[in-house]
């Protein structure tokens, strides 16, 4: 009996939350970011997936916060994704982190490493090992905050094979 209870109570949440969401939407203000990647449109399963972002983005905010997203070259060249969203001239960015060594080398961590972790072991890392917060760390030394958006996969031996864990930044 009380399972039924739980599902009613459980519908008139969702069916009250259905409702609501419309009217919620209405009440946010309109914001419009640019998004700045270090992939071309030819890239269509990286690129493509910023598209997709900012689509649904849209889509579930009834077009209140719009995202655009811009190819490499579009507002800056692909390795200075990180520099354009420090400094504000976009809002966000879909990059590699392992682009940015040069400015820091613990930036490697973000991505790949040669003879470094496989893929499930990173993004364990990230999730469950604290790796994400270390990121973030690092990040808000330069003004940013990252999320970890896909991996491509491992990267083997000295760097035959490419893995890039995309970040939102």
């Amino acid at each position: 009996m009380k399972r039924r209870d739980f599902l009613k109570a459980g519908g008139v949440g969702l069916a009250a939350s259905a409702v609501a969401a419309p009217a919620i939407a209405q009440s946010m203000p309109e914001m419009k970011w640019r998004l700045a990647a270090s992939w071309p449109k030819s890239l269509d399963t990286l690129y493509g997936g910023c598209e997709y972002f900012c689509k649904r983005v849209a889509e579930v905010t009834d077009n209140k916060f719009q995202i655009q997203p811009f190819a490499a070259g579009e507002i800056v060249p692909a390795l200075q994704v990180l520099d354009a969203v420090s400094n504000g001239t976009v809002e966000m960015g879909n990059t590699a982190m392992y682009y940015y060594w040069g400015k820091n080398p613990a930036f490697t961590f973000g991505t790949a490493l040669p003879f470094g972790l496989n893929t499930r072991q990173h993004i364990s890392w990230l999730n469950f090992g604290g790796g994400q917060d270390m990121l973030n760390d690092l990040l808000a030394e330069y003004n940013c905050y990252g999320i970890p958006t896909g991996s491509t996969g491992a990267q083997m031996g000295a760097g035959s094979a490419r893995k890039s864990n995309r970040w939102k930044i």
